[in-house]
């Protein structure tokens, strides 16, 4: 088949199986595309579990996946590729995180949710990079474990009056965006506006007009009287600021920005996923009910 025919294929095949197709902001641009649904991860759980459909299927990596089930836990949710996984995420484990707690035993573990479902299960509320802010402030304690991504860390830190320990992980995509590359680009575009991810550095962050998440990067840049923006986030982002505003111009600073693991998935993966119901990704109960624990907590706190 080609592409036409694959697409058409997924749209009968999601009817067939009652699916809802998620697809993250970073995915290539023909899968953003046939998704019912483009979205930030946590934004995109919600939705797996809201919907009435029983299937869903998620266009991202697998701990995006573990947060639909963890959300829904009476749906199928089917990753195409297996294996897309997030190298952050891999940076921490249920266990080396609990060696840290009790290093820290006053502290309050706040845990992105760029982490696993072990991982969210030791800890007492995640967050996201819209809500992390408000999140550490709602908290009740002077001391925090920040946990995986030291930058989303650091961001937090400076708007928190706590004392606040790291686990050093990062997010490689984010993390090789260079001081010197958003400088070239800010001096060839001196009428541009830069937005970045706190998941880049605090030396890149330092030189941002903006700072969100990528939901906020698509209200900044609709709302933003600027036409022209530096874009500091994974470059999947581009299909959608570019599809929604079409007068603006949308520069990213570096080559770098780019995830493999997020680009894997192919709409290819997606009708050979919907043809065979599967992988299907599921949480073990007893972790299950401790992450959802730490999601619920976070999703009473708004978002910035």
């Amino acid at each position: 088949m080609n592409q036409e025919e694959i697409k058409q294929e997924i749209k009968r095949l999601a009817r067939e199986r009652n699916a809802l197709i998620l697809a993250h902001n970073y995915q290539r641009d023909e899968v953003q595309e046939i998704a019912d649904i483009t979205g930030d991860s946590l934004g995109l759980s919600m939705e797996a579990a809201r919907t009435d459909r029983e299937v869903i299927v998620f266009c991202g990596v697998h701990f995006m996946a573990e947060s639909a089930a963890i959300l829904a836990p009476d749906k199928i949710v089917l990753l195409p590729r297996a294996d897309a996984g997030c190298p952050m995420a891999d940076m921490v484990t249920a266990e080396g995180l609990k060696n840290l707690k009790a290093q820290h035993p006053e502290a309050v573990v706040v845990t992105y949710v760029n982490s696993s479902a072990a991982v969210k299960a030791e800890s007492d509320i995640c967050c996201t990079s819209s809500n992390a802010v408000n999140v550490a402030r709602s908290i009740d304690a002077d001391e925090l474990l920040l946990v995986p991504d030291r930058n989303l860390g650091r961001y937090i830190a400076g708007h928190v009056d706590k004392k606040c320990h790291f686990w050093e992980g990062y997010c490689p995509t984010h993390d090789r965006l260079k001081v010197e590359e958003v400088k070239r680009a800010l001096e060839e575009n001196p009428d541009a506006v830069f937005m970045a991810h706190p998941e880049c550095t605090p030396e890149v962050l330092a030189l941002a007009h903006h700072i969100c998440s990528t939901s906020g990067m698509y209200e900044y840049a609709r709302t933003n009287s600027a036409k022209k923006f530096i874009v500091g986030t994974e470059m999947g982002i581009l299909y959608r600021l570019r599809k929604e505003n079409p007068d603006k111009e949308f520069i990213l600073p570096s080559v770098s920005l780019i995830c493999p693991n997020m680009k894997l998935t192919s709409l290819e993966d997606i009708l050979h996923s919907l043809q065979n119901m599967s992988p299907e990704i599921s949480v073990e109960p007893a972790i299950r009910a401790r992450a959802k624990q730490a999601l619920d907590c976070m999703l009473a706190v708004p978002r910035d």
